[in-house]
């Protein structure tokens, strides 16, 4: 199935408005010259943590324990990925060290 052009500019349209309020939306609910609620700055402290461990979880949920290599490109990609935060504290190069030596891993050794 395609798309007519003007379904196309329509969908285009809807992509650029949703760019567009969610990059200008928090300037406008929350603007310079009044403080930041105190909820807003609990969430700004406790979500990014909360994410990483979905994100971890999310991403070792399907290991299987009792077959194959047993999870271990995964478990030695994260610990990768934590040794090299705390060893240069840069969020990039941890997941990008991590990602390299899973995908290593999982295509030449494994």
């Amino acid at each position: 199935m395609t798309m007519t052009l003007t379904q196309q500019i329509m969908t285009v349209g809807m992509v650029v408005l949703g760019t567009v309020l969610t990059r200008f939306l928090p300037f406008l609910v929350f603007p310079a010259h009044k403080p930041t609620p105190v909820y807003v700055q609990y969430l700004g402290r406790v979500l990014p943590a909360a994410v990483i461990g979905l994100l971890v979880v999310y991403c070792l949920k399907d290991i299987d324990l009792g077959s194959g290599n047993r999870g271990f490109p995964e478990f030695f990609a994260v610990a990768v990925v934590v040794a090299l935060h705390y060893w240069k504290r840069r969020m990039l190069l941890s997941i990008a060290g991590g990602t390299m030596i899973y995908m290593l891993l999982t295509q030449l050794v494994y």
